[in-house]
């Protein structure tokens, strides 16, 4: 992918990432945002890909402290703590029950804790390019109003974009009173 700083900026601005907030990276791939979430201050990033080479990867590109890579599924793994800020950033279609992730991904996070689900380019060009090779494990971006809809048991969401140059689905966990994730 050809990196687009201004769609980077945006998805980093949609997902609040400012300085002293602890990240959760699902799907980090090879870590490629790690140096943009470090520049802007986060206090600390943990980045989980289901890939043992992607985790590979991702842990020898950063020799910072504040950053931790580890291999296991999001939905199952045992994490360190909980999160002020999610993203997933180009991976959400590879994810087979969309619902349920989101449904882990409140779990992970802080009170008043923000997931971001984001892609570099637009919602057709991410379907055009999942249509051939990807085809097999992966399935097309949903609208961005779709996607909201998912996140609204959980999340208020307050950022819905989708152009020519990103698309961006973001919200606040919603603080409800013994909110029980499994109806969220």
């Amino acid at each position: 992918m050809i990196r687009n700083e201004g769609a980077i900026a945006a998805i980093l601005d949609a997902a609040g990432i400012v300085p002293g907030v602890t990240v959760l990276d699902v799907a980090c791939g090879t870590g490629v945002l790690f140096p943009d979430y470090l520049a802007r201050g986060a206090a600390s990033v943990t980045g989980v890909d289901i890939s043992p080479e992607m985790a590979r990867i991702a842990a020898g590109k950063v020799s910072d402290g504040r950053v931790t890579v580890l291999c296991g599924d999001v939905e199952n793994i045992a994490l360190p703590q909980k999160y002020d800020r999610c993203v997933v950033y180009n991976a959400f279609p590879h994810f087979p029950e969309p619902e349920n992730l989101i449904r882990a991904l409140a779990g992970h996070l802080n009170p008043g804790g923000r997931l971001t689900i984001a892609h570099g380019m637009s919602r057709a060009a991410i379907d055009r390019h999942h249509s051939g090779g990807a085809s097999k494990v992966s399935r097309g971006l949903m609208h961005e109003d779709e996607l909201a809809g998912l996140f609204a048991p959980c999340f208020h969401v307050d950022v819905k974009v989708s152009d020519e140059e990103k698309y961006i689905v973001s919200g606040c966990l919603r603080e409800i009173a013994n909110m029980r994730l499994s109806t969220c």
